[in-house]
């Protein structure tokens, strides 16, 4: 059996390489983290080489290949409880820069965002499979009852409870997409030109500030609440960090409005995604830690090496919006 960019062929001359963007949604939504996404989808058409080497009759290799993603996300997701409860400081998913692929509806992009996979980690790994494969990827109960080894009735059940958990802290995000890039533009131009009247104006009055170091990069330790607060965080950030001559690029992240901040060596610092709904920004989350940034290039040492008071977590002299993610 051959092997083609990475993925197994049966021999017969089918390649299952179209089915990857489904099996990394899947892992990367029920993990949070790229790596560990792709590690799990290699690892399903390696099971699925294996079965078919065997002899083993394969009549849908889709449904083999997400019902193997499924159950060895899940197996991750119950071995990694205790390391994300020890976790140092605010816990974010591991940034995607773009939103949802090509296989994927446009509305899809609200499931891929930080704030919604955050919200997934108040789930059980049983609830958040049921959740997303049912609402997300649109199984039916029988379906998911085969991939999760459960029973239909009892799917149902699971459903129902995440569903709970979802709608209590399920983010709103701005409908149109125009809007929701105005606003991050306004941000991190008034940001970056120390004008904190306008950020003011763009901020909602209980905007939430979040930033994961995971104990290997400057962040704030604890969210920081309310506008004055966030909005003066982010003007003295910029300002205390125009001398490291960092620049941000604005992109898509995790299919929302965000930036990256780059050294003047062009090397990763941060990413940034905003929430945003009602015209302003509802929260601002930032991916510091190096270790959840090193799929996107080279990482910086500037956050490790950036005075306490400017929090670490990148500045910029220039802002650019990168097109190539629309």
């Amino acid at each position: 059996m051959g092997e083609v960019g990475g993925v197994k062929d049966d021999g017969k001359g089918e390649d299952y390489a179209e089915h990857r963007p489904l099996l990394f949604s899947i892992a990367y939504r029920m993990t949070g983290s790229v790596s560990d996404a792709e590690d799990i989808v290699q690892e399903a058409f390696a099971r699925l080489a294996q079965a078919l080497r065997g002899g083993t009759p394969v009549s849908e290799p889709k449904a083999y290949l997400a019902k193997t993603a499924t159950r060895l996300a899940l197996n991750h997701l119950r071995s990694a409880r205790l390391h994300r409860e020890s976790y140092l400081g605010i816990w974010l998913p591991e940034p995607v820069l773009g939103g949802p692929g090509p296989e994927e509806h446009a509305e899809m992009a609200d499931s891929l965002s930080m704030a919604f996979l955050v919200v997934l980690e108040s789930l059980s790994p049983a609830e958040r499979a049921v959740f997303l494969l049912h609402e997300v990827f649109g199984y039916e109960h029988k379906e998911i009852a085969e991939i999760t080894g459960t029973s239909a009735a009892n799917s149902r059940q699971i459903l129902a409870r995440a569903r709970r958990h979802v709608d209590e802290g399920k983010p709103r995000f701005e409908a149109s997409r125009a809007q929701r890039e105005e606003v991050a533009r306004r941000v991190f131009a008034a940001a970056d030109g120390g004008d904190l009247e306008r950020l003011l104006r763009a901020l909602a009055p209980d905007a939430v500030y979040y930033g994961d170091g995971g104990g290997k990069a400057r962040a704030v330790a604890v969210p920081l609440h309310g506008r004055d607060r966030v909005a003066r965080f982010l003007a003295g950030l910029f300002r205390r960090t125009r001398k490291l001559e960092a620049s941000i690029r604005m992109v898509e992240a995790n299919g929302q409005p965000g930036a990256v901040t780059y050294d003047r060596d062009g090397r990763v610092v941060n990413v940034f995604a905003l929430d945003i709904a009602d015209g302003v920004v509802q929260a601002i989350r930032c991916v510091v830690n190096p270790d959840k940034l090193r799929h996107l290039g080279r990482v910086s040492q500037l956050a490790q090496e950036a005075p306490p008071a400017a929090a670490a977590e990148g500045g910029a002299v220039t802002v650019t919006t990168d097109r190539s993610v629309d």
